[in-house]
């Protein structure tokens, strides 16, 4: 991406990733080495990188927006006080959705979708736009590469954006 692709990616994702509630996905983890917050910019890292190369017919600010809140939780899943287990993989997407409409109450029907549907097909019905396409295919290579980080050479996203948020 050139600097003024990563310059536009960054203001997509401001608003978000500076929010104070958004920002405490950084204390949970997520698949073996990244958090929350770490997962779900790349996620929407790649799918805007995505969007950038193919010039796909879409509003990327609804992409990245669903893209940041795909996995708006808000716990750690692991922590077995919780006791989601395996059925957090099936409910996590409707409390993020409820997370998502509670802090950004705009949110347009794809962007819903998106988030509601990005876990298809464990969720059964799939997601019904380019963008929840997207946003379900990206969660799913990020999180192998999540599990995969210390393979260093197998490594898709290799920090070529600072996300240091303090």
């Amino acid at each position: 991406m050139t600097e003024e692709q990563i310059n536009t990616f960054y203001e997509l994702i401001k608003d978000i990733i500076e929010n104070e509630e958004y920002c405490r996905m950084q204390e949970y983890r997520h698949h073996l080495h990244s958090s929350t917050f770490e997962h779900s910019i790349k996620v929407a890292y790649l799918c805007y990188r995505h969007y950038l190369k193919h010039g796909i017919r879409m509003n990327p600010k609804e992409l990245i927006r669903a893209a940041l809140l795909h996995d708006y939780f808000l716990y750690d899943h692991h922590d077995k006080k919780n006791k989601t287990g395996m059925i957090h993989l099936i409910k996590h997407p409707k409390i993020a959705l409820e997370n998502a409409v509670r802090a950004y109450p705009d949110l347009s029907r794809n962007e819903k979708n998106a988030i509601k549907r990005h876990m298809f097909p464990l969720t059964v019905i799939p997601p019904t736009s380019r963008c929840g396409w997207l946003i379900c295919f990206y969660d799913k290579v990020a999180a192998i590469d999540d599990c995969c980080m210390h393979m260093k050479k197998n490594k898709i996203f290799k920090n070529k954006i600072n996300f240091n948020i303090s």
